[in-house]
């Protein structure tokens, strides 16, 4: 019987590899709030730290359930002294979950280690596969793949499975400005750090699927501009959370030698924006602005060329800092207050 109840043991420990201890900590207003979509979270956590900001906030979203959290990879020089892999993404991730100390179970799986070799073939990962299940099942309610850094995973899971492009929106933060709309900031790259991450994922995203698209370019994501005396003053207070993010922001400043400045960009919050802030009716998110465009065809440098037959893409031109702020910030000081409760 002894035997029996180890190897059982074992089995449970094997199925349950790669997961980690997580909710989407909808307990903080569940009694009000229930899920009214699925999400897929692909973000690069070993970089640019505004992941871990967009995580925390998705995480403690009631509206939204997390059926992923897939890491990703940067380039390969990494960020600032940090490894750009999709395994140092992941371990960003499980860091930051045990911070968080919640219950219920959530998949943290690998995404590609590099960016497609061709148009054609996908970087099979974890993070792909699962996108095609979920994306696959027989479940009417809304599955969005939010994703923070390169497209790789999303074009991978598309090259697998194409019908995932009846099932699911890609909302993205990346692309350069479209010249219509914004100009470039002065000193810019032509090509824009995310969409430079896989040149080909986003060609075939852009070029060739039919996803329904949301994009934050980078005129757009850098909006979400706060000074580090407000991060500090804010988020200093609310707990083991609120002084983790304030640490990963610390240590990239240090890391930079001091040389970013006093306020930085949490460019990928608009993920939780989008997605977890939506109206109440007539559901969408109502207090930013877009503008729907045919999509640019993607260059092999990276760039945009005008494209006839693209398909309609709903472009942000302005998004609602306030809402997406003052959600995360009220919601650490919910979560503190039923810590210190317990």
């Amino acid at each position: 019987m002894r035997k029996v109840f180890v190897n059982i043991v074992l089995i449970l420990a094997v199925f349950m590899t790669g997961f980690v201890s997580a909710q989407t900590d909808s307990d903080l207003y569940s009694h009000v709030v229930k899920p009214r979509a699925r999400i897929i979270i692909d973000n690069d956590f070993c970089g640019d730290p505004d992941g871990l900001y967009q995580l925390v906030q998705h995480i403690l979203s009631p509206s939204v359930e997390i059926k992923a959290i897939i890491g990703s990879h940067l380039y390969s020089g990494g960020f600032y002294g940090v490894p750009g892999t999709a395994k140092q993404s992941c371990v960003e991730v499980n860091e930051l979950l045990k911070v968080m100390k919640i219950s219920r179970k959530i998949p943290v799986l690998l995404g590609a280690e590099s960016g497609l070799i061709d148009l054609k073939t996908p970087s099979i990962s974890e993070g792909s596969k699962l996108i095609v299940d979920e994306a696959m099942k027989d479940d009417k309610t809304p599955l969005f793949v939010v994703c923070g850094a390169g497209l790789t995973t999303i074009a991978s899971a598309y090259l697998l499975e194409p019908k995932i492009a009846e099932r699911v929106h890609l909302v993205w933060i990346g692309g350069p400005e479209y010249a219509t709309l914004a100009m470039a900031p002065p000193q810019g790259r032509a090509l824009e750090y995310n969409l430079g991450i896989d040149i080909q994922a986003a060609q075939v995203i852009f070029n060739s699927s039919d996803i329904p698209l949301w994009q934050v370019p980078r005129n757009v994501y850098r909006q979400a501009l706060f000074s580090y005396s407000e991060i500090y003053s804010r988020l200093n207070d609310k707990g083991s959370i609120g002084k983790y993010l304030i640490q990963k922001l610390d240590n990239l400043l240090v890391r930079a030698k001091r040389s970013l400045g006093e306020a930085y960009v949490l460019g990928d919050s608009p993920l939780v924006l989008l997605t977890s802030l939506q109206s109440a009716w007539e559901i969408d998110p109502s207090s930013s602005n877009y503008v729907i465009m045919q999509a640019p065809h993607v260059n092999a440098k990276g760039l945009y060329e005008e494209n006839p037959q693209g398909r309609k893409i709903r472009v942000y031109t302005q998004i609602d800092n306030r809402l997406m702020w003052e959600d995360l910030v009220s919601k650490l000081a919910i979560k503190n207050s039923k810590n210190k409760t317990k």
